[in-house]
């Protein structure tokens, strides 16, 4: 058991140096860019795995958190000047109180029913800040959103926004990791195995999913506020359907409930569209034939554990998802 620690943590610190040292690697702008994508992808992909992965629940309307954030952060930058270390966690609080708000009526939904109450959220986000011209003006956007400063640095340049972004994910994933491996996380996992079981051992799903929610949308909401501040501009049309699939993409193919699968497939999903350029309208059909052959090759996906695959036994299952139940009760 020693032996797999000692493995993974050395696996853990090369893929972090490789990280730091990708801007002395990459100099040129548009790579830095596509770069700080990829660390901004990790972030939502790992944000929705948290909740699709962690706690069994499938959640389509991601990008509506998203969204909330991004425009939380890009209103009161611009009208207000609030800085952008104090929009951080405000953008994350914002998209998470909306989850809460839609996780009261719809968390006891489950399967498809849940899904389709997530994306009906996110396009409803998405139409409010289309028509809400008055505080979001509408489909024109909102430009002009200042750069992040750091005492008397201002942030401003792609390779400064990818460490920036990398802090960040390091910080999520770090925190992530903690919660998954302390009562609460365990209390997910029961639930994502059994909810039947877990509510019989005495776990509170409701609330234990509830708290998922809101926890996994708070880091979406801190995307959206990065987003914000990286591109200087946000619209509408930054946050369609076909963002929310993607970032869903990014889950499937990475593997759910591993802290590596998100990273694995953000990254992938990320330059393979930069590689292929020429196809961009073709980009929503490549996802989904790649999410079709990930579900016939490796169903668990890249880096997902044997628990999603699909020829566990119902018996391994059940007796993973009560013992997590016996050490939450």
């Amino acid at each position: 058991m020693t032996g797999v620690r000692v493995k993974k943590a050395i696996l853990w610190a090369a893929l972090l140096t490789f990280l730091v040292a990708i801007p002395l690697l990459l100099r040129e702008n548009y790579l830095l860019r596509v770069a700080t994508t990829v660390v901004l992808n990790i972030i939502l992909a790992s944000s929705l795995n948290l909740i699709n992965g962690y706690s069994g629940q499938f959640s389509l309307g991601h990008a509506g958190f998203y969204c909330v954030g991004a425009y939380t952060a890009a209103i009161l930058a611009t009208r207000y000047q609030v800085s952008f270390w104090l929009l951080l966690p405000l953008s994350g609080l914002a998209a998470a109180a909306f989850s809460v708000l839609l996780g009261l009526p719809t968390l006891r939904l489950k399967g498809v029913f849940l899904a389709v109450a997530t994306l009906g959220f996110s396009e409803i986000i998405r139409l409010t800040v289309l028509n809400w011209s008055a505080l979001t003006r509408g489909p024109f956007g909102i430009p002009g959103i200042p750069f992040p400063r750091l005492f008397n640095l201002t942030i401003r340049t792609n390779a400064q926004f990818y460490y920036l972004a990398l802090v960040i994910a390091a910080l999520m994933l770090f925190s992530t990791y903690r919660i998954i491996h302390s009562r609460i996380g365990r209390a997910w996992i029961a639930i994502r195995e059994d909810e039947r079981s877990a509510r019989a051992m005495g776990v509170e799903a409701f609330r234990y999913k509830l708290l998922n929610f809101a926890i996994g949308t708070f880091w979406a909401g801190v995307a959206g506020c990065f987003y914000a501040f990286f591109a200087s501009y946000i619209s509408p049309d930054s946050f369609k359907l076909d963002e929310g699939f993607s970032i869903l993409a990014m889950v499937l193919v990475g593997g759910q409930g591993s802290l590596l699968g998100p990273i694995l497939g953000a990254t992938f999903l990320t330059v393979l569209p930069e590689l292929f350029r020429g196809l961009a309208e073709y980009r929503m059909l490549i996802f989904g034939l790649i999410i079709i052959l990930t579900m016939l090759v490796r169903p668990q996906g890249i880096a997902g554990g044997t628990m999603w695959s699909a020829k566990r036994s119902k018996a391994r299952s059940g007796s993973q998802g009560n013992a997590c139940a016996r050490e939450v009760a």
